[in-house]
């Protein structure tokens, strides 16, 4: 009895530590974004293409994902939604450089781009105020207990973020700076 305790414990003590963790990542972005990422209107010159993102290690029950972005450093007082895609369906892993455009087809079949805060479905790269202090830009994806959110393409950013916070399982983020 006493080597079967020993056994178990044993078990389940090397079975929690080394257990993965949700993890996003971007092969495109290091800690700043570069030109190619940045908007191309409101004063910026950049190409306005969403980044390319990977996760895995996503929690048991995970039926639909998420991805936003959002800049916590915006001079609004509510910060600034550049990103807002939901539905996006349980066996994707991932979202290809570009998927922001609604008109490019490279976002996962299935999933739903709802309005930034400039009032467009898609992706709005960064494009902070000159002189400003760097911007930090979260994207965030979230792992859901449901394979549809409920909202739709003229949900704003703050309802699908409230949305998003009622069913996620788990989430995992990145940071990503940017200052002109």
């Amino acid at each position: 009895m006493k080597t079967l305790i020993i056994s178990l414990v044993t078990f389940f003590s090397l079975n929690c530590c080394y257990s993965q963790t949700f993890t996003l990542k971007s092969p495109d972005l290091g800690g700043q974004f570069t030109n190619e990422f940045v908007a191309g209107n409101f004063g910026c010159n950049g190409s306005n293409k969403s980044p390319a993102l990977s996760w895995q290690n996503a929690p048991a029950g995970t039926k639909s994902y998420a991805v936003t972005m959002y800049d916590m450093d915006a001079p609004t007082g509510s910060g600034f939604w550049h990103w807002v895609v939901v539905d996006i369906p349980a066996n994707v892993q991932g979202l290809k450089q570009g998927a922001g455009d609604v008109k490019s087809g490279l976002a996962p079949t299935g999933c739903l781009q709802t309005i930034n805060d400039v009032g467009q479905a898609g992706y709005q790269g960064p494009c902070p105020g000159e002189g400003d202090q760097p911007h930090r830009y979260l994207i965030t994806v979230y792992a859901l207990n449901t394979a549809k959110l409920g909202t739709t393409s003229a949900s704003t950013a703050a309802l699908s973020g409230f949305m998003l916070n009622k069913q996620a399982i788990a989430k995992a983020s990145l940071i990503v700076y940017l200052k002109r």
